[in-house]
């Protein structure tokens, strides 16, 4: 039987972690260091990670104030880890390249007379290119580069060793799953905030801007539009979090992050194919990709908040459902990588 004695980890893996060959201990192992000196007190005993589920305090568990700090310490040491990976950023940059492409199209070639109503907007106002380019990237690019990071949560870990060093931590599973995805949630609100900047920039510098004309007729002052972007934001951020949370839990079943990504990806496609169904019409308010799209609601006036706070509730309700899956899974199996 292959389940790892995580009683005798705890006794082996920081002796072994300082007597390696100086430079040779892997990036991960060194944050799971920075992560055991910031939530063990000095001088209290190393325990295994292993939880039982419904039980996160731990022997050399800060409380209080102190447990705060030291979560928000192993967090910013956690996207630190996934800010500086080429890849995410390359995902981030890819995004972000979305608005200047679309920002030139438009005003090189000129809208088709087909084109949403965010891009037939675009030439009277550059802040209109920000709803522009969310709405098509919505759809695919965002999810797939939140799919890559929350895939890679708990199987990369896996599949490169280094889980069960983080377990030694005296963290718990409990709470090492709630930094991976509040981890992925600041990473999805990174790369829509880098879309939003770049698409503002480009749109100010290519076309006029002044008082915004809302999808409703009314128009507001630039300083209204900007806030409304902002609340797109936070929405489609929130969309892609509740998207990350499947990722995470595809994630726990596997040790190969690749197929994690890939799992994630294939959820996203079939759900978009049920949609282009019509006898699977009344499942359409049940699926997390039709509510990506509805931030159009804060282009109304008043906003439209009955269908934000539908698409919010989905939001939650899958973020609850896939992270009781994943703390399902991730407290009761056995770490043996």
């Amino acid at each position: 039987m292959s389940t790892v004695d995580t009683t005798t980890q705890s006794a082996s893996i920081p002796r072994a972690a300082t007597t390696g060959t100086p430079g040779t201990v892997p990036a991960d192992a060194r944050r799971t260091r920075e992560a055991d000196s910031t939530m063990a007190a000095p001088g209290t005993p190393r325990t295994a990670g292993s939880e039982a589920p419904g039980t996160s305090d731990r022997p050399g568990t800060p409380r209080g104030p102190g447990r705060v700090r030291a979560a928000a310490r192993l967090l910013g040491s956690e996207v630190g880890l996934t800010l500086r990976r080429p890849r995410n950023l390359l995902l981030i940059g890819l995004a972000s390249s979305v608005p200047v492409i679309v920002g030139l199209v438009v005003r090189l070639v000129g809208a088709d007379g087909d084109a949403p109503a965010f891009v037939l907007q675009l030439g009277g106002n550059g802040l209109m290119l920000t709803f522009a380019s969310m709405l098509l990237l919505v759809q695919m690019l965002l999810p797939l580069t939140v799919a890559v990071v929350a895939g890679d949560s708990v199987a990369g870990e896996a599949g490169l060793g280094t889980l069960r060093y983080l377990l030694t931590a005296p963290a718990g599973r409990t709470r090492l799953l709630l930094l991976k995805f509040a981890n992925v949630a600041v990473y999805a609100l990174v790369c829509c905030a880098s879309v939003a900047v770049v698409a503002l920039i480009t749109g100010f510098v290519l076309f006029p801007v002044g008082p915004v004309q809302l999808l409703s007729g009314a128009t507001v002052p630039i300083a209204d539009g900007l806030l409304r972007v902002a609340m797109v934001v936070g929405y489609v951020t929130l969309g892609m979090a509740a998207f990350g949370a499947i990722g995470i839990a595809i994630s726990t079943f596997t040790d190969v992050p690749i197929g994690a990504v890939a799992a994630s990806v294939v959820t996203i496609v079939f759900s978009q194919v049920m949609m282009l169904v019509p006898q699977l019409e009344p499942l359409r308010p049940y699926l997390l990709t039709t509510w990506w799209g509805s931030f159009d609601g804060v282009l109304r006036d008043p906003i439209a908040t009955d269908v934000l706070g539908q698409g919010l509730l989905v939001f939650a309700a899958y973020t609850f459902v896939f992270g009781a899956i994943a703390w399902a899974r991730f407290t009761g199996k056995d770490i043996t990588a």
